[in-house]
């Protein structure tokens, strides 16, 4: 039926799956004590599941306010062809942000509240560990701030590649710099927290972006994390940095988000696309790291 004033039906251009999340939904794995935090804000269905998941879907308005017909719109809704939901809950894609990059902005938000978490400063130097698709989102925010040292660490080599088109230096784990004065942890590996606090100088911080699920994970907190002093720290995009909540709503937030995506830098962060109708195969592939990459966006209607 026709849309009352206060919603927009909107039918579905791309979506973009969020790996590490998606995957670990996929499995059943998140924990009972996390049933509530980890719900999407349009989840359908309970977990273990079956459950409709995901969170980054870029569509065109169909009906609703007039001032948003036709509009292309950004919403944290599922993966799903046609939807109807309150006019708030799309943020309308600004010009110069094509709709196929588009499906990057909750990624880009997620990584722009970590840096509200700990602001780099002029000179910094820093490790993003964990080239996936979050860690290449800050270390492409990263890149932008003057006289700051980046270095993207991942136990992939092929990764290089990716850290060149970012303009970041690029390390396997065990050749990646020491002596960090911030690092960005975003491997979802126990390996890759133990080696972002091995890697900080005195009194420097982790600032970790990982989801770990039920997954257990033991660092090494009676070697140098008390002589040096280091620090570390959560960031989770369910709420707005404290540091930026006094002056930015999460509307804000992620429209600050689709703004940073005007730059094209951020189309190498998406390395492969599937029609809707393949998504069952696809989602099975990528939770069992048959289907290796960044953002794999979901595409709808015709080619």
């Amino acid at each position: 039926p026709q849309p009352p004033s206060r919603d927009v039906v909107v039918r579905a251009l791309y979506s973009g799956v969020s790996r590490g999340t998606e995957s670990l939904v996929f499995q059943g794995r998140v924990p009972v004590s996390q049933y509530a935090a980890m719900r999407a804000p349009f989840q359908e269905g309970d977990f273990p599941g079956p459950v409709k998941y995901g969170y980054l879907n870029v569509g065109r308005v169909e009906a609703g306010p007039a001032e948003l017909v036709g509009q292309t719109v950004f919403s944290l809704f599922p993966h799903q062809t046609r939807f109807r939901v309150p006019v708030g809950a799309v943020t309308p894609v600004p010009d110069g942000v094509p709709a196929e990059r588009a499906v990057l902005a909750g990624v880009v938000e997620t990584a722009l509240n970590a840096l509200w978490d700990a602001p780099p400063r002029i000179g910094d130097r820093i490790a993003v560990v964990g080239a996936g698709l979050v860690g290449c989102s800050v270390a492409a925010l990263l890149a932008r701030f003057p006289g700051v040292r980046v270095q993207l660490v991942d136990v992939d080599p092929s990764r290089a590649s990716v850290a060149a088109t970012l303009g970041v230096d690029f390390a396997l784990p065990p050749q990646a710099t020491g002596d960090r004065d911030l690092v960005f942890h975003a491997s979802a590996t126990q390996d890759g927290l133990r080696r972002s606090l091995e890697l900080l100088a005195p009194e420097g911080d982790v600032v970790d972006l990982s989801w770990y699920g039920d997954q257990q994970v033991t660092l090494p907190l009676g070697e140098f994390f008390h002589s040096r002093r280091l620090s570390l720290r959560s960031s989770q995009v369910g709420s707005v940095s404290p540091e930026r909540r006094g002056r930015y709503t999460p509307a804000d937030r992620l429209s600050l988000a689709l703004d940073l995506l005007r730059d094209p830098v951020f189309d190498h962060l998406i390395t492969g696309e599937s029609d809707f109708d393949e998504l069952p195969r696809v989602m099975a592939g990528i939770a069992a790291g048959r289907l290796p990459g960044l953002c794999h966006r979901i595409r709808y209607g015709p080619r």
